[in-house]
C-alpha cells in the first residue's frame, strides 16, 4: 500500500518521537522518504533516537517542552530553518498514570492535561499559523487513547485525550477551507516502552480483554497514522480511528470496586 518514497516530498514533525509509538512512526515516514524531526523533553533519548532513526533518512531531533508556548513557537522557527516547510504534524507526546480519580493530586492533573490537552493545542495551533494555513495544506494526526467507554483508572488523560478527539472534529471543519485535513487514531493496549509507566498487576493478563487475544504493535499504529497522512485518506478528515483490537466493544481494564 505504502508505494516506495511516497512522502519523499514531505516534511514532517512528530512529537514524542523519542521512543515508542512515536518514534515508530518517526522511523516508518523516514523510510516513505520523508524529512522527519522529532521532538521530545529528554536530550539524551531525543539525540539517541535521532541517531538510531538516521540510518532510515534525514531526521532532526529538537529538544521541546510542549507545554510552553514560546517553546512551540522557537520549534517551528527552527523547523523553518531547518526544512523550510512543513507538510504534516504527529501530535504524540504525552503522558499518564493509573489512579483511582480520588487519588489523583491536583499537580497531577494538571501535568497529564497540560502535556496531553494543552501541547497538542500549543503544536497544531503554532504550526497551523506558521505553515498550513499560508501555505493553503497540511495534514494533522493526533495520537489520543481508547477512550470509547471513558478511562476509568486514568480519568485525567481520558479527560484530556476527549478534549483531543474534540479538538479534531472542530479543526477539521474549521480549517478545512485551508486545505487541512485534521484525524486523531486511538491507540488500545500497545507493546511499547509506554507499559513501562504502568505496574505489573495493571497488565496481568490483558490480553484476555481483548477480543483479538493479544497487545498491538508500534508499527501497526505507525501504519494507520501513515494512512491517514497520505494521499489515499485525502477524503477523510474530522475522523478518530481506533485501534485496539476489539477491546473498546468487549474488554473491560478497570476493576470495579
Amino acid at each position: 500500500m505504502f508505494a516506495p518514497q511516497l512522502f519523499s516530498d514531505k516534511t514532517v514533525f512528530v512529537t514524542g518521537g523519542g521512543s515508542g509509538i512515536g518514534m515508530a512512526i518517526a522511523r516508518h515516514f523516514l523510510q516513505a522518504g520523508a524529512t522527519v524531526c522529532i521532538a521530545s523533553r529528554k536530550e539524551d533519548r531525543i539525540m539517541a533516537a535521532q541517531a538510531e532513526l538516521s540510518q532510515y533518512g534525514l531526521c532532526h531531533a529538537l529538544v521541546l517542552d510542549i507545554r510552553q508556548p514560546d517553546a512551540v513557537a522557537a520549534a517551528a522557527e527552527v523547523v523553518r530553518q531547518l526544512c523550510g516547510k512543513l507538510d504534516i504534524l504527529v501530535n504524540n507526546a504525552g503522558g499518564q498514570f493509573p489512579s483511582p480519580a480520588e487519588a489523583i493530586s491536583i499537580n497531577g492533573w494538571n501535568a497529564v492535561i497540560n502535556t496531553n490537552l494543552n501541547g497538542t493545542f500549543y503544536m497544531t495551533r503554532q504550526m497551523a499559523n506558521s505553515f498550513f494555513i499560508p501555505q493553503k495544506s497540511g495534514c494533522i494526526v493526533n495520537i489520543i487513547a481508547n477512550i470509547y467507554k471513558g478511562f476509568p483508572g486514568m480519568s485525567h488523560t481520558g479527560a484530556a485525550r476527549a478534549g483531543v478527539d474534540n479538538l479534531t472534529k472542530s479543526l477539521a471543519v474549521e480549517w478545512a477551507a485551508h486545505q487541512i485535513r485534521v484525524n486523531a487514531v486511538a491507540p488500545g493496549i500497545i507493546l511499547s516502552t509506554g507499559l513501562d509507566n504502568y505496574p505489573p498487576e495493571f497488565l496481568q493478563d490483558i490480553s484476555d480483554k481483548i477480543p483479538l487475544q493479544r497487545l498491538g504493535t508500534t508499527d501497526e499504529v505507525a501504519h494507520l497514522t501513515l494512512f491517514l497522512a497520505s494521499p489515499m485518506a485525502a477524503f477523510i478528515t474530522g475522523e478518530t480511528v481506533y485501534i485496539d483490537g476489539g477491546q473498546r466493544l468487549w474488554g473491560d481494564i478497570w476493576k470495579i470496586g
